[in-house]
């Protein structure tokens, strides 16, 4: 057995490997109890806006564990250390992508789509969640600019 990241590996035959959850079933039941993350599956995926909030609050000095702490995850069932990477990441996304970028997760994924059709729910699931990252975008551009011109 070999640790790779934040995932545990187990050998099979040929070199096959298996992913076991870096997370116990309570430990999921607690962080999904916070708005700001979607799902926990072995991976957490977390709100865009929080997502674009995170950043923002970096980018005004706060250090990326405060950033969690405040938004009420809980970083001692996170680990503490996936914080600094977790936004580390989303920085990367930002500033290749911008705003936009930090709408999907692409960890492990070759590209925006899967390359079998979609049904008509996982398309309407999709359009939902495309309408609410564009609301909290434009929420999140409104205060940008607002706090550019010393409004805020």
């Amino acid at each position: 057995m070999a640790k790779q990241g934040s995932c545990i590996h187990i050998k099979l035959e040929k070199g096959e490997t298996m992913k076991q959850d870096k997370f116990t079933d309570q430990e999921k039941e607690i962080l999904l109890k916070n708005p700001n993350i979607l799902k926990v599956e072995g991976q957490v995926t977390y709100n865009p806006e929080f997502k674009l909030k995170a950043i923002e609050e970096y980018n005004k000095g706060k250090f990326p564990i405060q950033i969690f702490i405040d938004a009420g995850i809980a970083v001692d069932v996170l680990g503490r250390p996936n914080a600094g990477r977790a936004l580390k990441r989303w920085k990367k996304v930002f500033k290749k992508q911008g705003a936009m970028g930090l709408l999907l997760e692409q960890r492990g994924k070759q590209g925006k789509y899967c390359s079998e059709e979609l049904s008509v729910e996982e398309r309407f699931k999709r359009i939902e969640t495309k309408i609410a990252y564009l609301e909290a975008e434009n929420n999140f551009l409104k205060k940008l600019k607002a706090s550019e011109r010393g409004l805020i």
